[in-house]
This record gives structure tokens, sequence and C-alpha cells, in this order.
């Protein structure tokens, strides 16, 4: 087997790594700003013979393009990996999630805009990141469209997918929104989205060895139970909220129908000595492994540092590993040219449809009013849904306005995000609150 290699971005407690490792992805180096998470990714590496750096701080405490890295400002150095085979990261989820405030440019976390910049520094063979499901909707379309412009213009060809976790072998729910992005055209014409291995069973089949270690009665009625579904996703949380939990109050919901106690993490599997047949369990850390992929297997074994919030956390935060070793295994083979190319304008064409007010507001040659941007979208926009448009498109770019009422116009103009400015709000939010940021 060829020997492809991959920097991995923001990689967290190893969920991605491991995926990737098992997609036959060698590491030259993975990022994490979370010291736990990062020990846990080095132990667990270190014991499988991977030969791979961890550093650990802000993923873009890089230097500028050509200045000298310096040890005491700078994690890593984007220049020292030009021309990888593969570019990974899960940048954070807080910026887009539907459970937050769904702030994107404005949330410090966001790190997707400044990870496209880096694949023009690094100019990798192929890109791979993912997301929450909240980066799918609505409110950032056209953040998503200006992700695949900036691609576009750097010579890359890029999807997005939305793949749930339960369809890949894990047994919990788990949308992730993936975007993979290709340099050589060739190579894109090569790749194909990977095929679909549901889960075959529910919780309760999944976990019932774990939660019948003490022999508890109640076991085999709560497996039946437990088996009415697959599991909500677990929510890992950030630093700035709580401690281990199944997430909000429609999760809670969902996990006691499922007769999980969804208001912490135990420490131990329920016992006979201390828990009777009606007893309602809570999960311990390694079940919750378990739900996320760290299936009982040679392949997926996995030890995590850290107290249990810090276990729970780096767990719930983390992609599903056999997901990322399907989708690496789909990205390997367009690298390696397996299988019959496809017609990429026609796989274009099939891609998700984007915000037709930003489209024509990039196309403008200069200021266009309210019924010009309309029409320039397709005619096909009430007056009031233009303004909620507008408002969604301004959190993440300025709109230049000018005139009042019927004469206003607007133009696009900078996109907020960050990308590596020097000047950025984000670095006072660093500097401030360093250990609360995850």
């Amino acid at each position: 087997m060829s020997e492809l290699r991959v920097v991995e971005i923001c990689a967290g407690a190893g969920g991605q790594s491991l995926g990737l490792h098992l997609a036959k992805f060698e590491h030259s180096l993975a990022v994490e700003i979370d010291e736990t998470a990062a020990k846990t990714l080095s132990t667990n590496g270190r014991r499988l013979g991977w030969d791979m750096r961890v550093a650990v701080g802000d993923v873009a405490a890089v230097p500028e393009p050509g200045e000298q890295f310096d040890g005491e400002r700078h994690v890593w150095n984007p220049d020292d990996y030009v021309g990888i085979d593969l570019l990974a990261g899960g940048v954070p989820c807080p910026p887009f999630s539907i459970a937050g405030k769904q702030l994107g440019t404005s949330d410090e976390r966001d790190l997707f805009a400044w990870a496209v910049e880096l694949v023009g520094r690094m100019k990798p063979r192929a890109v791979m990141l993912e997301n929450v499901r909240g980066l799918s909707m609505p409110r950032f379309a056209a953040y998503r469209q200006w992700v695949k412009d900036r691609l576009s213009k750097l010579g890359y060809w890029s999807d997005w997918k939305l793949l749930e976790a339960r369809d890949y072998g894990v047994p919990q729910l788990r949308p992730r929104f993936i975007l993979v992005a290709l340099h050589d055209e060739e190579d894109a014409r090569h790749f194909n989205w990977p095929k679909k291995t549901p889960y075959a069973g529910g919780v309760g089949d999944a976990l019932y060895d774990l939660m019948n270690t003490h022999r508890w009665p109640g076991a085999d009625a709560w497996r039946r139970k437990a088996n009415q579904g697959i599991a909500p996703t677990i929510v890992g949380g950030s630093k700035k909220h709580g401690g281990a939990d199944l997430g909000p109050t429609r999760a809670k919901r969902a996990w006691a129908e499922l007769g999980v106690d969804a208001m912490g993490i135990a420490n131990d599997a329920p016992n006979p000595k201390e828990h009777g047949l009606d007893h309602i369990p809570k999960l311990t850390i390694d079940m919750v492994k378990v739900l996320q992929g760290w299936l009982d297997d040679g392949d997926y074994a996995w030890n995590f540092e850290g107290r249990k919030t810090s276990q729970y956390r780096q767990i719930g935060n983390a992609f599903p590993p056999p997901v990322a070793r399907a989708v690496g295994g789909a990205i390997r083979a367009a690298l390696m040219r397996d299988g019959s190319p496809k017609d990429l304008a026609e796989a274009e064409a099939e891609a998700m449809q984007h915000e037709p007010i930003y489209v024509a507001l990039k196309a403008a040659d200069g200021p266009l009013s309210a019924k010009q941007l309309i029409k320039a979208a397709g005619g096909n926009i009430h007056p009031s849904e233009f303004e909620q448009r507008l408002g969604l498109l301004s959190r993440d770019f300025h709109i230049k306005t000018d005139g009042e009422d019927e004469d206003r116009t607007y133009m696009l103009g900078a996109f907020k995000g960050f990308v590596g400015q020097g000047d950025h709000d984000r670095h006072l939010a660093f500097a401030t609150a360093r250990n609360r940021i995850s």
C-alpha cells in the first residue's frame, strides 16, 4: 500500500486520527489545544507505534509565510508540510451548533475559514473538514458558498455532505457535516462518498455486556427497552459549560425513552447489591465510548487520559472513528484513482444549493436595490424574506448600504471571519480566556 501522509488540525483525543490511520493514512503531525486530549492522542499513538508528532496549543499560532519559526510564539509551521497528501480536522463546532447561538464568524472559536486559507498555504492534495449539522442549515448558506468559492479560487474542487454515524456502523445518530476538497481534477473525478454500512441493532445490543458487567438483574429488561432505538447525539460540551451529562432537555427525553438517566455519567455499571429491577441506569465512560464508535474490538481500542468529566468531553466532542475511516477510505481511493471516474459537472449540479442573495451580490458590478437583488436572485423571494436573508448574510459579511427606503442599495463587503488577521478579535479572546476555550 502506498504511504499517504496527513496533517490533522484540532485533532481532539483522536477519533478522526484513529479513523484515518485505519484508512491507511500516516500522521506527520496532529495539533490540539487541549492538553489532556493531546496526551490521550500521544499515549495511544505511541502504543500503536505511530510515527506522529503532537503539537499542543492554539492551532492558529503559526508564523507568517516566510517568517522564521519561534517556539515561544508559534505552535507549528504549516510551511514544513507543503504538499502533504491530506489536511484534515474537526474545527470547533460551537460557532455553528444548533444547541448554541450560531454566532458563526462572531465566535472566537470559528476556525473554518482560517482552515480554508491554510489550504492555500499548504497546498495539500486533499482536504477533509468536519463539523456539526448546524453548518448545513440556511443560517450558514452564504458562509458555505464563501468556502466553496475560496477553495475554487485556490484550485480545489469541493463538496459537502451530511453523514449520520449510524449509517457507518455506529450505534448513534450523530449527523456530521463534512467538506472534502481535492486539488487534482482527476483525483476529484475519482472521489465518491462512502457507501453506507448501517449499524444493525439498538442501544441495548451495543451496551448490554457493559450494562450487565455485575450481573444486574434488570439488564435483560433494560436491553429490550434500550433496543427501541439508537443513541441520540452525544454532546461533549465545552469548557464554558457544566460537567458531564448527556445533553439538553430534548436529548434527555430521548435518553429516558431508552431507559437511560441522562443527568450524569456513572462511575460503574449497575450492581445487584445497590440496584433493583426498576433502576434507571446512567451510562459509564466505557459505554459512551462504544456509542461514539470506539467499539469493543482490536481496531478501535482506545484509552483516555484525565478525570471523568474530561474523558467524557474528549469522547463526546470526537468524530466517530468508523465514520472517519469510511470518509478517509473514500479520499484514499480518490488519491489512488481507484474505480470509475465521474462527471464533475454533473456532480456539481447535484450539489447543495446556496444563498441566492449572496450569489447575486457577489456577481454584481455595483450597488443594487432590493428589487434588483431579488430579480438577480431568481425573482422568487418575498420582500420580507429578502430582509430576513439579508440579516443572516450580514452576520458573516459586511454589507455596504446607501440611501433610504426604496432607494436603498446594497453591496457585498468583506467576509468577517478569521482568516489569519493579526488584529482580529479572536486574539483578545484567547489572551483573556485561554483556559475556557475548547
